[in-house]
């Protein structure tokens, strides 16, 4: 039986929730989420909770924000001038936005908005939160040599070219 390891191409079934028990977010039926084992696809602190398990195996995975999407920045929240926000007319929390500070563009999410000052948060909305995924691998087959060298799986629950 194939096990989980670098440059394996792994397909599973998920149900992201946070620290409350919401769900956050999960792999549609019938759709598991494929991914290149070893190669960054994924968040770390689930990589490396899946390392050599198999097809048919079943686990919960607890991620730490530093093994996620990262701790929570104080720093990253910004007070930005409306002006800077020319063309759009209702802006809103929750909206999001591409910014761009030299060669970095970043998401960052509206959380306050009044008539000088839009407050944007450049954290990912799942900084500085515990993640509990449930998972289910449904399958587990050594990567091709087109998808190593493209850094990713094709064909179902993966990249279609």
């Amino acid at each position: 039986m194939t096990t989980i390891a670098k440059d394996s191409a792994v397909l599973f079934n998920y149900t992201l929730t946070d620290e409350e028990g919401t769900v956050i977010d999960q792999s549609p039926e019938g759709q598991p989420l494929a991914y290149l084992h070893g190669h960054a696809n994924i968040i770390p602190g689930l990589e490396s909770q899946l390392e050599g398990k198999s097809a048919g195996d079943k686990l919960q995975a607890v991620v730490a924000p530093a093994d996620g999407y990262g701790e929570y920045h104080d720093q990253a929240v910004q007070e930005i001038p409306r002006e800077n926000f020319q063309g759009v007319e209702d802006i809103q929390p929750g909206m999001q936005f591409q910014s761009q500070s030299g060669d970095q563009v970043m998401l960052v999410t509206v959380k306050d908005v009044n008539d000088e000052i839009v407050t944007v948060d450049a954290n990912h909305p799942l900084a500085g939160k515990t993640l509990t995924f449930d998972v289910e691998i449904t399958e587990v087959r050594e990567a091709t040599a087109e998808e190593l060298s493209h850094g990713h799986v094709h064909g179902a629950g993966g990249v279609q070219h």
